[in-house]
């Protein structure tokens, strides 16, 4: 009970400081007010001293720049993994802080070579489930970069990245994370990237190769290493993408990935071929209307299976243009599940792209019975948003999706939990999102978010309890 009313005393602390700056007014800071009622020569002093400080951190050579940033999260959720108040052998409640912290440098070896390195500590404090180590565990510390950069490669408008890396693709469907057991401490790759321009054009052609392993210490040993699994299994990959955007309002995209997952403790070998593509834009010559379709198809194997599988998201926005930056969206996604009746396996695999894509955590923890932790597949979206900017310095965003499941893949395999899917149900259930991101100066930012799971007839009766995530974050960046 304690530990509840400390909660709640968080979120009406949260909520207070969201309708004070309300009261302030959109276009000034309530901590500048405070500054200003107080001397003004001894505050400019300090903030003349602070300046030159950071202006030192960031650049302490004509060759070297820095930075760092500190990120603090506090969650609060139940049933999000379990979707029962009663799951044997687990607990549905967590209660929970985590705490990283990053420091990177950039290295100019020539005016077109770069040296980069970033490193991570994140260390979490439990309170629930139970299942938990309650210790303090300071964990280790991980380079998630570490890379050569090299532009104008061999008199060519070819940059090249060799080593540990972040990268993105497109709208991040398919790539954004290849860490996704790390939770958000990391998302590196371990590859090398060709990145071409072509010229008088438009139009970029990426060419990448993956070796990613599970073990965090496989390439870089981190300091103090605790043996970390970043990933279940040990991927080799290659991507070729293609983004032409030399069309007035209309951006095109093309892509091959192939993804070869070994598996380090358990689960299933596979080979994954992807084709894809995608187009956004406006509609016409309309600055309110904007869209983005992306459609791709696999083959492959999975153990002795022949894969084919299919999955398509697109979206749709309506922009007011106002003063308030109202919009409206609605996607629809489909991403098809396994028919256990065949002999082929039919379930789509996001590939590198098993992050929180709908901005809802309980939509990654849900599967984590059915499939695994961030693997969202065998589904049948469609969600209704709203996002505006009520003050210069606030966004808040609500979203209402409605869940299906292609098919009922796991009918005949209740977990050992006790969750059990249905025979022929297919509605997974309404999921409600809610966002409010606030600006509190340019370096210091943070969010509220609360969603709430109401599961359908895709799960069985006694498997049916709602599922609620919260969460408090506040990030520092220096």
């Amino acid at each position: 009970m304690a530990r509840d009313i400390y909660t709640l005393s968080i979120f009406f602390i949260v909520i207070m400081i969201i309708f004070t700056s309300f009261a302030v007014g959109s276009n000034e800071d309530p901590h500048r007010r405070v500054e200003q009622s107080y001397s003004p020569e001894p505050t400019k002093t300090h903030q003349h001293g602070m300046d030159e400080f950071i202006n030192w951190f960031h650049n302490p050579t004509d060759r070297l720049t820095m930075g760092a940033d500190i990120r603090w999260r506090y969650v609060y959720s139940w049933n999000i993994d379990t979707i029962q108040d009663d799951a044997a052998g687990r607990s549905s409640k967590w209660h929970y802080t985590r705490n990283r912290f990053r420091w990177w440098t950039k290295s100019r070896i020539t005016d077109d070579i770069d040296f980069n390195h970033r490193w991570v500590w994140e260390f979490r404090t439990w309170d629930d489930p139970y299942r938990k180590d309650k210790r303090m565990n300071w964990d280790e510390i991980v380079w998630d970069r570490f890379n050569i950069t090299m532009r104008n490669f061999a008199d060519m408008p070819l940059t090249v990245v060799l080593g540990r890396q972040d990268i993105k693709l497109g709208n991040a469907w398919l790539v954004l994370d290849a860490t996704k057991d790390d939770g958000s401490r990391t998302a590196y790759f371990d590859a090398i990237r060709l990145i071409y321009q072509v010229p008088d054009k438009e139009t970029t052609l990426d060419l990448i190769y993956i070796d990613q392993r599970a073990d965090s210490a496989a390439w870089l040993k981190p300091i103090g290493d605790k043996d970390r699994l970043v990933g279940p299994y040990d991927e080799k990959g290659a991507i070729a993408y293609v983004t032409d955007k030399s069309r007035e309002n209309l951006q095109l995209e093309g892509y091959f990935i192939y993804k070869n997952d070994n598996p380090v403790n358990s689960g299933t070998k596979s080979e994954i071929y992807t084709f894809g593509g995608a187009m956004e834009g406006p509609i016409g010559s309309s600055e309110k209307w904007k869209y983005r379709i992306e459609g791709a198809v696999q083959g492959g194997d999975k153990g002795t299976e022949d894969r084919i599988a299919y999955g398509t998201v697109n979206k749709l926005e309506y922009h007011f243009n106002d003063e308030k930056k109202n919009m409206l969206h609605v996607s629809l996604e489909y991403l098809s599940g396994d028919d256990p009746e065949t002999s082929k396996y039919e379930q789509f695999d996001l590939l590198w792209g098993k992050w929180p894509q709908w901005d809802s955590e309980i939509a990654i923890y849900s599967y984590t019975l059915e499939t695994a932790h961030s693997d969202v597949t065998n589904v049948q979206r469609i969600a209704f948003g709203h996002s505006f900017w009520p003050t210069d310095k606030i966004q808040i965003c609500t979203d209402y999706h409605l869940l299906w499941a292609d098919e009922n893949t796991k009918k005949d395999s209740p977990h050992s939990s006790g969750l059990v899917w249905s025979d022929d149900g297919k509605f997974r259930g309404q999921l409600a999102t809610f966002w409010v991101k606030y600006e509190i100066t340019k370096q210091l930012k943070g969010h509220f978010m609360v969603e709430y799971f109401c599961p359908g007839n895709y799960y069985e009766q006694s498997s049916r309890d709602g599922a609620f995530f919260t969460r408090v974050n506040i990030e520092y960046t220096f």
